[in-house]
């Protein structure tokens, strides 16, 4: 069946990601043991329930100040946070833009509101444009309540963005999050480290 959707992840796929870095953040504002927090593909504790829409970005900032020393600020979590991020090269936001000459493309993320909203939303300006300019449509964890690998997410991205998964491709550094998706019926490729997404797709 003929190939009509693109469906990206963001993270280690169009964004790039250092984890040690968010790490060294938090242990740098008092945060006990961060690593702890963060797995190779997901998170934990007040993380993953952020991530996954379980929690509010006042609950995570509650629940993470628990561990942290008084009188630390949500400016200093979120920064801390949001150097998980190192950022997108231009010529991916270019290559998306071309992609959208032959193919619906889409973005599956598991990610955060504090994220979302500040270095995610203001990496895509890059061009002078807009994240909503780069995607026929986005589909995030919290706003699905779900995370993947999960069913659940799957399915919901089906439904939010109308798409077949015989006539899609998903794209994602998780062998494991592929696997799911393939389940469902999607064709996959999977973006290795140190690989491009234009490499695979040509």
């Amino acid at each position: 069946m003929e190939i009509k959707n693109l469906l990206f992840d963001l993270g280690g796929v169009i964004m790039d990601i250092k984890k040690e870095n968010c790490i060294e953040a938090f242990r740098s504002i008092g945060l006990r043991n961060p690593e702890d927090y963060f797995g190779e593909f997901s998170q934990k504790g007040p993380f993953m329930l952020l991530e996954r829409g379980d929690m509010s970005t006042d609950e995570f900032h509650a629940a993470l100040r628990r561990d942290l020393p008084p009188g630390t600020t949500d400016q200093q979590i979120d920064h801390a946070f949001c150097r998980f991020l190192t950022g997108i090269p231009v010529e991916r936001l270019k290559q998306l833009r071309q992609l959208r000459n032959n193919y619906k493309v889409y973005m599956l993320s598991n990610t955060n509101p504090i994220m979302w909203n500040s270095t995610i939303k203001d990496e895509f300006t890059k061009e002078g444009m807009h994240r909503e300019d780069y995607f026929d449509g986005m589909v995030t964890s919290f706003a699905a309540n779900s995370l993947k690998p999960e069913e659940k997410i799957f399915r919901y991205a089906i439904e939010h963005l109308g798409i077949k998964p015989e006539e899609t491709i998903f794209l994602d550094d998780s062998a494991v999050n592929l696997e799911a998706a393939a389940k469902l019926g999607f064709k996959t490729a999977l973006v290795a480290p140190g690989t491009e997404f234009i490499d695979i797709i040509k």
